[in-house]
């Protein structure tokens, strides 16, 4: 009863604070996690980005590079790109029909738009070193946006820079709150993204992450989960996308967030289903909690076992009073587990807010 019982008490609190809890196996795992690894858009980030900043290069006007972009982004379902498509609805621009549309892992996309057919990029440094695409001109720019934490696409044209689209995604209201308690509960954060390492840096210190991982394709996401393991750490992986799946599988604990896609859902085994990255600290907290019970029914079992089996052995107890032992010591450790129910879980900045 010790263990069974503690685990069940801690699973349905678990549910009660939005931390669904696939098995007993997941807490367990949880209470020596020591580094915590966050995915970035859509975890730590709402998930629903702005374009901020549209800076052509001379030749063209701020109008022109947005509706060339938006062109190429109409056949995407990134969420970098639909900011884009946003943004240009708003600004009364109809995009060129695009075609032979293709999307380029961790890069961008590419297509032919207009009735010219004219071949259009839209992505990252990567993808226009690989075109062969000079956006030396626009350094400075890229740099100034980096620093502001924001996300720069540079568009081309027949491989001619056009000019570049920042974008800037919301935090969490509780991210920057959240990792600092995990920060303060000795565990190490670490950003997982595709961004580059200046955008990377400037989003991680203004959340106080300590550890970035920066430009990773989605591909390489498992590696890298795979090379924290290799150097000893225990990984607990946090994130809501499709591409996050094997990366949440690969982890020690994989820890899904409720809003994000279902295959995420699936491959994790914890899942935040009001999406807030509170629910991490609540689910470390209550992993904590239930095998300081665990611990504290085992001490009590086995105290019992250690007088009781001797005293019986010796003929000095009386069935009847070794029946009635029993008894209190099941009825003791099923007490005892129940009182995890007045552990408090939850981050005390929650509490503080009610």
């Amino acid at each position: 009863l010790a263990t069974p019982t503690a685990l069940m008490v801690g699973s349905g609190m678990g549910a009660e604070n939005g931390v669904l809890i696939r098995h007993g196996e997941a807490i367990q795992t949880l209470r020596n996690v020591d580094t915590i690894v966050f995915d970035k858009t859509g975890t730590i980030t709402k998930g629903r980005p702005e374009v901020t900043d549209t800076v052509p290069v001379e030749g063209y006007t701020k109008e022109e590079v947005l509706r060339l972009a938006a062109s190429v982004e109409v056949g995407s379902e990134h969420p970098l790109g639909e900011a884009i498509l946003r943004k240009a609805r708003e600004e009364n621009l109809e995009p060129y029909k695009a075609e032979e549309f293709e999307a380029i892992t961790g890069k961008g996309v590419i297509a032919r738009i207009g009735p010219s057919q004219k071949f259009a990029l839209v992505g990252n440094r990567r993808l226009m070193e690989e075109k062969e695409v000079d956006y030396k001109s626009l350094e400075d720019d890229l740099s100034r946006l980096e620093e502001e934490a924001k996300t720069v696409m540079l568009v081309a044209v027949n491989r001619k820079i056009g000019g570049a689209v920042a974008v800037a995604d919301t935090l969490k209201d509780d991210s920057v709150q959240a990792i600092r308690e995990l920060e303060r509960m000795g565990l190490k954060t670490t950003m997982l993204t595709g961004d580059n390492r200046r955008t990377a840096d400037a989003i991680a210190k203004k959340m106080g992450i300590s550890r970035v991982l920066a430009e990773v394709l989605p591909d390489q996401k498992v590696k890298e989960i795979q090379k924290l393991q290799e150097n000893g750490e225990i990984v607990a992986m946090v994130g809501d996308g499709i591409n996050d799946a094997p990366a949440l599988t690969a982890a020690n604990v994989g820890i899904a967030i409720g809003t994000g896609t279902d295959i995420a859902i699936e491959s994790a085994d914890v899942t935040l289903v009001r999406g807030d990255l509170s629910g991490v600290v609540t689910a470390i907290n209550l992993s904590r909690k239930t095998f300081s019970k665990i611990k504290q029914n085992l001490f009590w079992a086995f105290f019992y076992n250690v007088i009781a089996l001797p005293a019986a052995m010796l003929g000095l107890a009386h069935p009847l009073i070794a029946e009635i032992a029993m008894a209190t010591s099941s009825v003791t450790v099923v007490t005892n587990a129940n009182l995890l129910r007045r552990a408090r879980i939850r981050p005390e900045y929650q509490k503080k807010e009610k």
